[in-house]
């Protein structure tokens, strides 16, 4: 009888450990974490423009460039990193999409608001004209969603101000078409799009990146930094606080590469508890 309970809080511990660890153990980026820039058909630049994190392309092959780009990372073209990331990032997109849809910020520039941590839902596209403040206010573990329906486009010489923030926070865009980047805007945080995303003239991405699903990522004379360290990354003044881009440390759902899928789990402990039972039983007829 001891030896069932044994093993039967081992079977509960098992389930209870390994849904723990898909909600805590890595960010929901999962394998897309390493990378600045990630496309899907093709990743093209035009001028100087300088990566700070992996660049990635797949299942397309293209990365097109007139010489001017520096990674400072790896390359993964078509490759199985590349694909993981992928992965990765679409178990995010999808997760997102799957939270409840907090506050519907639809119709109103993102430009001039000050907010909490949180879901914001935009039923349609979304536009930064000005200065928008994400203030985590020091709670540990806390992110920004917003969920767009359309498009993201931001306006020139607009930006995103990160206050308060801890080395666990997150800031993630969940983009349902394409985003574009104005010239010379500074933006922080991940933006995940189902198609592409355009990067305008001077346009940067400090402290996050930039993931295109299904079609291509554009950039002209850029700067993309998926981890702002040492106080802000070329010239930014930008900090991430430690937290890795925004990538946060915990997943609101599990990416693909976290743990078993559920029912792996299910079975490991269903076996487990068979084999107490059947354990059980042979000892008895032997007795």
């Amino acid at each position: 009888m001891k030896t069932r309970s044994v093993l039967v809080q081992a079977a509960l511990s098992l389930l209870i450990g390994s849904f723990g660890a898909s909600a805590m153990a890595q960010s929901a980026l999962g394998a897309a974490q390493q990378f600045g820039v990630l496309g899907a058909s093709t990743v093209t630049n035009t001028h100087a423009t300088t990566i700070k994190g992996d660049l990635g392309v797949s299942p397309g092959t293209a990365i097109t460039d007139d010489g001017g780009l520096t990674v400072v990372g790896t390359v993964h073209q078509r490759d199985v990193v590349a694909l993981q990331a992928q992965l990765d990032a679409l178990a995010a997109y999808q997760g997102f999409g799957g939270l409840f849809p907090g506050t519907d910020l639809s119709g109103q520039n993102l430009g001039g608001l000050v907010l909490l941590p949180g879901v914001y839902s935009f039923a349609n596209s979304a536009q930064l004209t000005g200065v928008l403040t994400l203030n985590f206010a020091g709670n540990a573990n806390s992110r920004f969603v917003f969920r767009i329906g359309s498009t993201l486009t931001t306006a020139s010489n607009s930006s995103v101000s990160v206050i308060n923030g801890t080395s666990s926070s997150g800031i993630f865009f969940r983009v349902g078409t394409s985003a574009v980047l104005g010239s010379s805007t500074v933006f922080q945080g991940n933006i995940i799009a189902d198609q592409s995303i355009t990067l305008v003239r001077t346009a940067k991405i400090v402290c996050g990146r930039a993931i295109a699903l299904n079609a291509a990522v554009t950039l002209d004379n850029n700067v993309v930094s998926n981890n702002c360290s040492s106080g802000g990354d070329y010239g930014s003044g930008k900090s991430d606080f430690g937290s890795n881009g925004y990538a946060g440390i915990g997943a609101v759902f599990p990416p693909s590469t976290v743990v078993p899928e559920p029912a792996t789990v299910v079975l490991m402990a269903v076996g487990l508890l068979f084999v107490g039972g059947f354990a059980r039983t042979r000892k008895s007829r032997f007795v």
